[in-house]
């Protein structure tokens, strides 16, 4: 089963909602997120990023950076203001872009299902970043950003999201880059109608947003040892999360720009990759269907795919075009093994297209880049049911989600 909760969500009043609202924390840098906030003093990015509020080199895991973002939140609340709802509600999350459209229920799921593995994972994370997000949530005693959940589409539930759907929405604004938002608050008296549903999904699977469930996961347990009182159903049990039916989920894929040829010229490069793909010259700048690579190097494209002859992995996550490149090219021939600290490789989210690859490598940040066909979500689904996790930043999803819009206090 598959355990939703309504909630009492802390938001902006309509009117301000587009001033408040965030890309999330952990898709930009210091740098960018700055400029983002610049001239905005609701923007939520002085919270979830209030080291841009400080002097550069600012340590962004120093104690001050905490109570700054936890003064900020305070700020925001007097000053935009922020209101709390009077009765716990489910939200529908709607995103608009021109060519895709999805919606999803805005709720909290179970810290006790997302332990025990009834809500699926496929990445590992990261000990600095949950540290950092559990000191964040610890600091506000809020959860300020939904993790992203995908469930495989069901009629009922896509039923239930039309007709309990109200007709004016609570916000509605299109963000600078062209992403429509709209929320709606779904009358609390199909809270039960909802939960029910939900009940039988026998399991949603995180798409974006592992840290977020983790530190949420690591924060309950701190707010736990501190209760003596504790019974399981505070607010601090549950984590706060948009569900979208897996037909609506689209995934990008996370290339890659790789800073240097591991010593080798360019020529024994590519004798090193002849020994197990095929190379084509002028090949196109994004693959066209799985098992192809598209490598962009001294100005031009090439076209890669792995030998016939060279013998494929049996598991179905050694054959993810992520592992295969790591696994046959990046870890070998450039010698890059992990992929979370060698200071070597960079990610690069497909909504920037092959042109942000080839630019970085023509600028000279960059000797070789690598774009990728987009993992399907079938085969992530499957990944997460065998317990399996796949390579770092092996998925890229949008349209993103907002921060600040709805928080959930713990």
């Amino acid at each position: 089963m598959a355990i939703v909760k309504p909630f009492r969500a802390l938001r902006p009043l309509p009117e301000q909602a587009a001033e408040v609202a965030a890309v999330p924390y952990d898709v930009v840098n210091t740098d960018e997120a700055r400029t983002l906030a610049a001239g905005n003093p609701l923007s939520f990015l002085r919270v979830s990023r209030s080291e841009i509020e400080m002097p550069d080199r600012t340590d962004p895991y120093s104690d001050e950076v905490y109570q700054r973002a936890a003064a900020n939140f305070d700020r925001l609340i007097a000053s935009a203001p922020l209101i709390i709802e009077d009765e716990p509600a489910f939200y529908l999350y709607q995103l608009r872009t021109a060519d895709h459209e999805q919606m999803g229920l805005v709720a909290c799921c179970s810290i006790d299902e997302y332990d025990n593995d009834l809500i699926r994972k496929h990445e590992r994370t990261r000990q600095d970043k949950e540290d950092d997000r559990t000191r964040h949530m610890l600091s506000l005693r809020a959860q300020t950003g939904p993790v992203f959940i995908t469930y495989r589409s069901n009629k009922t539930i896509s039923q239930l999201f039309s007709s309990t759907r109200p007709a004016a929405p609570l916000f509605n604004f299109v963000a600078k880059d062209g992403v429509e938002h709209t929320l709606w608050r779904i009358p609390v008296e199909n809270n039960d109608q909802l939960i029910n549903a939900f009940a039988e999904v026998p399991a949603v699977y995180i798409a974006d947003g592992h840290h977020r469930a983790k530190s949420a996961s690591r924060a309950r347990q701190v707010l736990r040892d501190k209760n003596s009182n504790h019974t399981g159903m505070e607010e601090y049990n549950f984590f706060q999360c948009v569900l979208f039916p897996s037909d609506q989920v689209r995934i990008l894929p996370y290339n890659r720009v790789i800073k240097d040829l591991n010593h080798q010229t360019p020529e024994k490069f590519f004798n090193e990759l002849g020994r197990e793909f095929d190379v084509t010259e002028n090949g196109p700048p994004s693959p066209t269907r799985r098992g192809q690579f598209s490598l962009y190097i001294d100005g031009r494209w090439y076209a890669l795919r792995l030998k016939s002859e060279v013998t494929r992995p049996l598991k179905m996550i050694d054959r993810l075009d992520v592992s295969v490149l790591q696994d046959r090219l990046i870890a070998p021939i450039l010698g890059i093994h992990d992929l979370r600290a060698d200071k070597r490789i960079d990610f690069i989210g497909g909504i920037r297209g092959p042109e942000e690859l080839k630019k970085l490598i023509d600028q000279g940040k960059g000797a070789v880049a690598f774009s990728l066909y987009p993992l399907s979500l079938d085969e992530l689904m499957q990944i997460s049911d065998e317990g399996q996790i796949m390579p770092p930043k092996s998925t890229w999803f949008e349209p993103k989600l907002r921060d600040g819009l709805l928080s959930h206090l713990i």
